[in-house]
């Protein structure tokens, strides 16, 4: 597998079929778009304001180093590496950013570069982010906003000048099974009756030049819309996998949603101010107009691989574990400028795994158990679990007005929390 997907760079070269300068299209009202949560770009740049990124402007390899760079940087709460110099990378594609949702020095705010997700203060606490997640818990959607065209599509690739092999796509950890150039992007789903478009993310790997075999397993919201295009006898589903989103866009791509919830709606009423979209150039689907890269194709329901294994959440990895997955295939690929992919390097504390998949997925529960009547004031997954632990704080006061025990309190919780996508993880 592993020869399959680390063939050298240099076999080929991307040939941009159109290259558009946009600062002669940018848009009338593209300026709240470039605010740091709502442009990935513009969370860059404030993260360099507080002192929170490293360049390094030398040759880094995408087998291995740059992954252990990254990995330095999560397990010491060091600055963000930003590679602006990735061996292989042609074209502008691509620079690297590591660690963008990673914990930082607690001198700076612990929390920091969640808070910039979120428009909230550096200094904000992990309860205040939580809390501006489920903010929009009930509130009117504000759906995205269609735009003509964006940053996403100044450069366009198609067809056979497409070769992901050629690309920088990072060896993360040695024992996994391929070069997993999507940690931190966003797939784009829609159900066949279009009344659900599901952002998520989930990981996949290099295959070949024109394919990635990625994870899509039960519950995930990618397997079930995946299950809806089976059902309805079609072998392909239109995807899209954009990478280097609005902060706030990945946040929420992290966070387990109910069932049919578009999360583009979610955000806008999160943020107050609906996303600048643009159409993809081969489907009707839409990606957010600033976006890094976007690869534009489709999801194979029948078409399988081997994927993984690939170094896991919990700091472990099992050599030589892989598992038949389906395969995308990449049509089109569109990009910035000096485009710059997001890339998490799970594992041992702390990574994004930790920070956003486990408190999000606690902020979900908390929720769940008020919307059910249960006395719950606050949940968390505390990262010295690898967060496979959920703990609720529990208003005990309140438990003889209902009725219960503490015994009849876990089994309500139990029940409420593993019949839901959002305990998929967890012990609570």
């Amino acid at each position: 597998m592993l020869s399959q997907v680390a063939r050298s760079a240099s076999r080929a070269t991307f040939r941009p079929l159109r290259t558009i300068s946009y600062s002669s299209i940018r848009l009338s009202h593209s300026s709240p778009q470039d605010a740091p949560h709502l442009n990935f770009r513009s969370f860059v740049e404030a993260l360099k304001k507080d002192g929170d990124i490293a360049e390094i402007n030398t040759e880094k390899d995408p087998n291995l180093e740059v992954s252990a760079i990254i990995r330095r940087s999560n397990e010491t709460d060091d600055k963000a590496p930003l590679f602006n110099n990735v061996k292989g990378a042609k074209n502008g594609l691509f620079r690297i950013l590591g660690g963008p949702g990673a914990l930082r020095d607690p001198a700076k705010g612990k929390y920091g570069r969640l808070a910039r997700h979120l428009a909230l203060p550096p200094d904000a606490s992990m309860k205040q982010i939580l809390d501006k997640m489920l903010s929009a818990k009930g509130a009117p959607a504000i759906p995205p906003r269609e735009v003509a065209t964006g940053p996403c599509k100044e450069n366009i690739i198609s067809g056979d000048d497409i070769d992901l092999t050629a690309l920088p796509a990072p060896l993360i950890h040695q024992a996994d099974g391929g070069k997993y150039i999507q940690t931190y992007g966003m797939h784009v789903l829609q159900s066949p009756d279009g009344k659900w478009t599901n952002w998520s993310i989930a990981r996949a790997m290099v295959y070949d030049k024109r394919h990635l075999v990625g994870l899509v397993i039960p519950p995930q919201h990618i397997w079930q819309i995946q299950q809806m295009w089976k059902k309805e006898g079609k072998k392909e589903v239109p995807w899209a996998l954009a990478f280097g989103v609005p902060p706030a866009a990945i946040m929420a791509s992290s966070m387990p949603l109910p069932d049919g919830l578009t999360e583009a709606g979610y955000v806008g009423a999160m943020t107050g101010t609906p996303l600048d979209v643009v159409k993809c150039e081969t489907n009707d689907l839409t990606v957010p107009a600033n976006s890094e890269i976007v690869f534009e194709g489709t999801l194979s329901t029948e078409d399988y691989a081997p994927e993984g294994p690939f170094g896991e959440m919990h700091g472990y990895v099992f050599p030589g574990d892989a598992h038949m997955c389906p395969k995308y295939t990449v049509n089109t690929i569109t990009h910035r400028n000096h485009a710059i992919l997001p890339v998490s390097a799970c594992g041992r504390l702390t990574d994004e795994t930790h920070t956003l998949i486990g408190s999000l997925a606690a902020a979900e529960i908390r929720q769940l158990c008020i919307d059910a009547g249960l006395p719950v004031t606050d949940a968390f997954a505390p990262f010295e679990s690898q967060v496979t632990w959920c703990a609720l704080r529990i208003d005990t006061a309140a438990l003889p007005a209902l009725g219960l025990t503490p015994e009849g309190l876990r089994k309500r919780v139990g029940d409420l929390v593993f019949g839901h996508k959002a305990g998929y993880t967890y012990e609570v």
